[in-house]
């Protein structure tokens, strides 16, 4: 458990990992607020299936690129892929995942259903998350 010292230090930092792994990672999923939970979720299945996936809350993104770079590669290690998790506009998590990463998210408005329903549509749910992860991975 985190104590509330280290929530708030973690926070000031603009990005924190919420969900690790046991060694070096396998990919990197970002997300922010109600995406986090999904985004760990997601994880829990790909570990499920052999894939290592460290999960970054990212509230604050300024605050996060105004760390040392070597702080912000212990915890998005070069070269290890990295995916966005957004319900919400993906304009600029492109600088987040960089060219090669993915951005799962929805650029559309105005649907009207209830939260699950709007979830498996856009492909939100945990096991899509997951697939479009393993799917991205595999090439």
């Amino acid at each position: 458990d985190v104590s509330a010292a280290e929530a708030d230090a973690a926070i000031t930092r603009g990005g924190y990992v919420v969900r690790d792994t046991d060694g070096a990672p396998d990919v990197v999923i970002f997300a922010t607020g109600s995406e986090v939970a999904d985004a760990i979720a997601a994880a829990e299945l790909l570990a499920s299936t052999g894939t290592q996936a460290r999960v970054i809350s990212l509230p604050w993104r300024e605050g996060f690129l105004a760390q040392p770079k070597a702080w912000r590669q212990t915890l998005v290690p070069a070269g290890v892929p990295r995916v966005a998790v957004e319900a919400g506009v993906t304009l600029g998590w492109e600088r987040w995942v960089g060219e090669d990463g993915l951005i799962i998210g929805i650029d559309t408005f105005g649907a009207s259903a209830p939260a699950e329903v709007l979830a498996e549509k856009f492909g939100f749910t945990p096991p899509q998350i997951a697939d479009r992860i393993r799917e991205h991975l595999a090439g």
